[in-house]
């Protein structure tokens, strides 16, 4: 479905407390007379599975388009993302920094580690670039006494891991350097496949987390999912929602 068409279907119902599904199939019918009913069946399916609407009963529908994530870029980290770009080309990289997990946790914290990932077999190129030029601790690949004993006592440490194929970023251009981020379906599952590397955001604070990002944002559970099921985190993630927030994705857990 073309992107203008889709905002206008957000703009044309975002304000009704609801809209049937014959309203709906008039809007589309408007820009395709010729529109059958069966390819109308599957622009609903895809509307209900990126969370642009939500049926609130059989027939009738709500609009549930949030905001796509897009998180604030740091100088600091702007200035190693150049580094990184510069150094390394096109190489698939991703870079993000835990200070962005404020907006979503219970407590805050003025302490931040940022993450590189970067394709398999530049891992070490990067560490020793980064650990020449960077005045803060570079780490590659810390194993569980690292973390304890290293990491978790320095101020604003860099992690550098290998990132895996496949894993879900997105493009980001500031001030004409581009680079790439984490989405925030890739953040959400790295947090919960990864316990002792985020240890800090463990039981109450990950569900504030998974929360709060699926109410203020678009997730694409689709990819969310796809991502998990890599990591082999599935259908621990699934069951976690479930437990916990089951009111926010029993549509999707279902479906």
């Amino acid at each position: 479905m073309p992107k203008v068409i889709e905002n206008r279907l957000i703009e044309e119902f975002k304000d009704r407390e609801y809209f049937t599904r014959e309203e709906l199939f008039d809007f589309y019918r408007y820009f395709e007379p010729e529109l059958k009913e069966g390819t109308f069946g599957w622009r609903i399916y895809d509307l209900k599975k990126r969370n642009i609407i939500k049926p609130i009963k059989r027939g009738l529908y709500v609009i549930t388009y949030k905001l796509r994530y897009k998180p604030d870029i740091s100088p600091s980290l702007l200035k190693i993302a150049k580094q990184l770009t510069e150094r390394f080309g096109e190489i698939k990289h991703c870079i993000w920094e835990t200070v962005w997990l404020n907006e979503f946790t219970q407590h805050q914290t003025s302490r931040s580690t940022l993450f590189i990932e970067i394709e398999k077999g530049f891992e070490e190129s990067l560490f020793y670039e980064l650990k020449d030029t960077v005045r803060r601790e570079v780490f590659l690949n810390p194993d569980e006494k690292a973390i304890d004993f290293y990491i978790a006592e320095s101020n604003q440490p860099i992690i550098i891991k290998k990132l895996l194929t496949r894993a879900p970023l997105s493009k980001r251009m500031e001030k004409r350097i581009k680079f790439y981020t984490p989405t925030l379906e890739k953040i959400l599952v790295d947090l919960f496949a990864e316990e002792k590397l985020f240890y800090f955001v463990k039981g109450s604070e990950l569900m504030h987390i998974y929360e709060n990002a699926i109410n203020s944002y678009t997730i694409n559970f689709t990819k969310l999912f796809s991502y998990a099921k890599r990591r082999e985190r599935e259908q621990d993630i699934k069951q976690f929602m479930t437990n916990h927030m089951f009111h926010l994705v029993k549509d999707i857990i279902d479906n």
